[in-house]
């Protein structure tokens, strides 16, 4: 009998799996410095997770070096860093003073980032999926979920770090930013965004100066970042009704015939 053929290994999928795994150790970093009670550090542990997994995907597809191996990899790796990692911080961090409700709430937000992660994962069984909706993610991300679920310690580091540490402050943030990872809420997904020319150069001073903040004011930088994604779903789910609505008229989008 024949046995089946191995995946044979390069260093164009070696690269992108290493990322994932470089994720995977910063995710579980933070939760050693939360029960540390370096809290800063923590919270830029899960930041440089959040920029792998950013990266990890794109250098695959740029690489061509993607695999089966390399997507079930980075669900797991999600799962940990943006699933696990957040609730324990916010656990060390506030919801320990409140008890075996504060460990359900963590455990509500390691149940919908699951869900949610699931969800997309089967999201790609489907044939023939409109190309218009690669344009919109169904439910927030798990990576951007770990920045907003996190968004009143980040917010503390600024300002009122009292008021932000108190447990209904994060109780609200848990039990809000669960609800739109499993939602049916449509938001914006970057990674199909075409660019016109003339983009380039302002987006890539946007680049540098958002860089720049980041060294200078980071929690600052941050804090404006998350809550500019707060304000962008209103205009996300008005987008996607209106190119749902065009779809059902029977246009045709530019990006279709990708």
């Amino acid at each position: 009998m024949q046995q089946p053929q191995r995946p044979r290994l390069s260093i164009n999928t070696m690269i992108p799996n290493m990322l994932t795994m470089l994720a995977l150790c910063s995710g579980l970093t933070a939760i050693r410095f939360s029960y540390e009670g370096r809290w800063e550090h923590a919270a830029l542990a899960i930041v440089a997770a959040a920029i792998l997994d950013a990266l990890d995907g794109r250098i695959a597809r740029l690489l061509k070096g993607a695999t089966k191996f390399g997507a079930e990899l980075d669900s797991l790796s999600d799962m940990i860093c943006f699933g696990v990692s957040p609730g324990l911080m916010l656990y060390f961090w506030s919801l320990e003073s409140i008890g075996r409700f504060g460990w359900v709430l963590v455990l509500l937000y390691a149940v919908a980032c699951a869900l949610r992660l699931a969800r997309f994962n089967t999201a790609h069984d489907d044939p023939e999926p409109p190309a218009w909706e690669g344009a919109f993610f169904i439910g927030i991300p798990a990576p951007m979920a770990a920045g907003l679920v996190l968004l009143p310690m980040v917010l503390s580091f600024n300002v009122w770090g009292e008021f932000f540490r108190r447990p209904e402050v994060v109780i609200v943030f848990m039990l809000l930013v669960s609800g739109l990872m499993v939602s049916r809420i449509p938001t914006y997904s970057f990674k199909k965004a075409k660019l016109k020319p003339s983009w380039i150069l302002p987006i890539m001073l946007t680049a540098g100066l958002l860089a720049a903040s980041m060294l200078s004011a980071p929690w600052t930088t941050l804090s404006i970042i998350l809550l500019g994604y707060l304000g962008l779903i209103p205009f996300s789910i008005k987008s996607y009704r209106a190119m749902e609505k065009r779809a059902a008229g029977g246009e045709v989008f530019e990006h279709d015939e990708d």
